[in-house]
């Protein structure tokens, strides 16, 4: 048997294939947005912002600067 009948994949490198065509952004325009995923993302907001102050004020405390 001079062909091997199995089936098999080739495997290529995302470095070493062709680059995609990317798509133009710039005409897509805004995303709908649903309240939930407003709410979602205000929440993660002030989160973030929480943390943050938290964190500042942990290395202000370490510092030993005013608490």
């Amino acid at each position: 048997m001079l062909h091997d009948d199995r089936n098999y994949y080739l495997v290529v490198h995302p470095l070493d294939d062709r680059p995609e065509e990317k798509i133009d952004t710039s005409a897509l325009g805004r995303m709908p947005v649903t309240w939930a995923v407003k709410l979602s993302l205000l929440s993660l907001r002030a989160y973030l912002l929480l943390m943050l102050a938290l964190v500042t004020f942990h290395i202000r405390q370490l510092a030993g600067g005013p608490h």
